[in-house]
Order: structure tokens, then C-alpha cells, then sequence
């Protein structure tokens, strides 16, 4: 019998150097982070706090999560 695969929620894990300190907007698309996509919430968390841990002497740098599965499919926003 095997075992039910959770549900995949994909996420995205980005980040750069943003053009204000408290904007959403990138100073250079060229030099964005896309750090990768993860499937679930737990995973690109790990993964977000440890390249935000790496970059925290720089107070323009952030790195995000982008809820990909929200996304993708907007009716069924778990």
C-alpha cells in the first residue's frame, strides 16, 4: 500500500537589491536571485532564511517567497 503524496504547493524563492529599503522593486532584473522553486511553504522558508541570513549586512538586499501555486491557480488558494 503506499503511502498519499501531499499536495505540491509550489514556491518560489527570489531576491536582488531592491531600489528603496522599504519597496518591492529591483534595482537591476539582470541581477535578480532565483534562488529556486520549492514544494512546499516549509521547504523555501529554509531556504530563504539562510540566503537572507547571508546577506544581512546589506539593508537594500531581500529575498522573498512568491506563493507559485496561488498563482497558477487563483480558485484554489490553500
Amino acid at each position: 500500500m503506499s503511502e498519499a503524496q501531499p499536495k505540491q504547493l509550489l514556491h518560489l524563492v527570489i531576491g536582488g537589491e531592491l531600489s528603496q529599503i522599504k519597496g518591492i522593486e529591483f534595482k537591476n532584473l539582470d541581477e535578480v536571485d532565483i534562488v529556486g522553486v520549492y514544494p512546499n511553504y516549509a521547504t523555501a522558508y529554509a531556504v530563504w532564511k539562510q540566503k537572507s541570513q547571508l546577506t544581512v549586512d546589506n539593508a537594500e538586499m531581500r529575498y522573498f517567497i512568491v506563493h507559485m501555486h496561488k498563482l497558477l491557480d487563483p480558485a484554489n488558494g490553500d
